[in-house]
């Protein structure tokens, strides 16, 4: 009669050990369906209506991602659970992307010439040149130099005014840069890159504001 009661409890503590491994495998799911749910979601509410409360949208979904990555280990076969939160992943970071660059602000024309000039946000406000170096320099001034033979014909008189601007602030780096092991060689290619530079900037800014009091006196 005991042996019988010892195996009614260890059969009840297997019952109750089940239904909790159950039960908790059923709560992940429900967490790894509320994250896919919530990216879902997201995705579906207007730009205009999102900028507002942005930081809190990004706040919620990585409080929802980190519940969603730690309810896999409660899942004795995650495959299919991991394969759905990567997916949904990749969707919201891609959605994000799509997000920071409409609540961007507008880049200004200058610096969107300064862009152009030495690359996607080299150069800001602070006009800082210090990322340009012994090794670089040459390749600075040559995107520099050639871009602005590229487009000589569409810039303005205010243009070519930022491009001089730059231009003397990038010979002030060199000054330096030249104390820092600059190559004889690499410094020969940039005094040719100037000397083209030299003609092109006066005859083009000249002929950018000839064109602008043409203009004008229309």
């Amino acid at each position: 009669m005991k042996n019988i009661q010892i195996l009614s409890g260890i059969a009840l503590l297997s019952l109750v050990f089940t239904s909790c491994k159950d039960e908790k495998q059923e709560q992940a799911k429900k967490t790894i369906d509320a994250y896919i749910a919530y990216v879902d979601s997201v995705q579906n509410v207007k730009a205009d209506d999102l900028k507002a409360d942005w930081k809190d949208v990004e706040a919620e979904y990585n409080r929802r991602e980190e519940n969603a990555q730690l309810a896999l280990a409660d899942l004795k076969d995650n495959t299919t659970e991991t394969e759905r939160i990567n997916t949904s992943k990749s969707k919201y970071e891609e959605f994000k992307n799509e997000m920071d660059a409409v609540f961007a602000p507008p880049v200004s024309s200058k610096q969107q010439l300064r862009n152009a000039l030495f690359g996607e946000g080299k150069i800001g406000d602070d006009m800082s040149f210090a990322w340009v170096n012994a090794q670089n320099i040459h390749s600075v001034y040559q995107q520099f130099v050639h871009t602005v033979e590229n487009n000589k014909d569409s810039y303005s008189r205010e243009d070519w005014d930022e491009i001089k601007l730059m231009y003397e602030a990038l010979d002030s780096r060199k000054n330096t840069v030249e104390k820092e092991g600059l190559t004889s060689e690499d410094n020969r290619k940039i005094a040719g890159l100037k000397i083209k530079f030299a003609p092109m900037y006066t005859v083009n800014r000249m002929g950018a504001k000839s064109a602008e009091n043409a203009e004008a006196k229309k």
